[in-house]
């Protein structure tokens, strides 16, 4: 086995709703190691995003602990939040979440401020997170005048652009035609393949879990089967 880099521990969620109490997260306990592609699957409704949201630190859980990279995120403060979203975690959404009066580089370059590096810094990191996701030639372009498919990949290099050790992504392909879903993905594997950096990954499409390392099938807030080597 190697480095772990998230575990969960008897994680615990709920929500209310119309004063009904939904149990988003039951129990969960999960292991994931440094480098790893891990996809989380299932039906509508059965915890997935939720799981993710709380891996990530976007969602605290009401019981339990997520060690990540040795710290234990459940309880840590926003403060500490924030620097250990800025320091080590990616994100990428279905949506793009591009700032539409940004161009593909500014919108890379925003994830890094405020910063301590210098300006030609910062343009230089956003250059070389461009080239790794083969968009250079686009870095002037506005959002408006892109494909889903590159937006996608400007969403991709603003996630990467900060080093991570680990990329969280939900439903990343979600927005995309079939043969760009398969270039992203192809995409989020070289990365992970150039960059040793440990991928969890949100889907609800059985194609695409041939990309995994490991899925985890989740049913109604529990982890019903986790299939794919250790």
């Amino acid at each position: 086995m190697g480095e772990s880099i998230i575990k969960a521990i008897n994680v615990q969620k709920e929500y209310r709703r119309e004063g009904n109490i939904i149990r988003a997260l039951v129990d969960i306990n999960l292991d994931i190691e440094a480098g790893e592609v891990v996809f989380i699957t299932g039906p509508t409704a059965c915890g997935k995003t939720t799981l993710l949201n709380v891996l990530s630190g976007l969602d605290l859980p009401d019981d339990g602990q997520i060690i990540l990279d040795g710290e234990n995120i459940a309880r840590a403060n926003e403060d500490r939040l924030s620097n250990i979203r800025r320091q080590k975690i990616g994100f990428v959404f279905q949506d793009f979440n591009l700032i539409e009066t940004l161009s593909g580089i500014e919108n890379i370059e925003a994830l890094l401020w405020p910063t301590v590096l210098s300006k030609k810094e910062v343009e230089n990191r956003a250059i070389q997170a461009l080239r790794d996701v083969d968009l250079l030639e686009r870095k002037d372009h506005f959002p408006r005048q892109m494909s889903g498919g590159e937006k996608q990949r400007i969403a991709i290099a603003r996630a990467i652009v900060h080093q991570p050790r680990v990329l969280f992504a939900d439903e990343p392909t979600g927005n995309l035609d079939p043969t760009t879903e398969g270039e992203i993905m192809k995409l989020l594997r070289k990365l992970n393949e150039d960059m040793g950096m440990t991928m969890v990954i949100v889907t609800h499409q059985e194609k695409l879990l041939s990309f995994a390392d490991r899925v985890i099938q989740m049913e109604r807030g529990r982890i019903e089967n986790i299939k794919g080597k250790r």
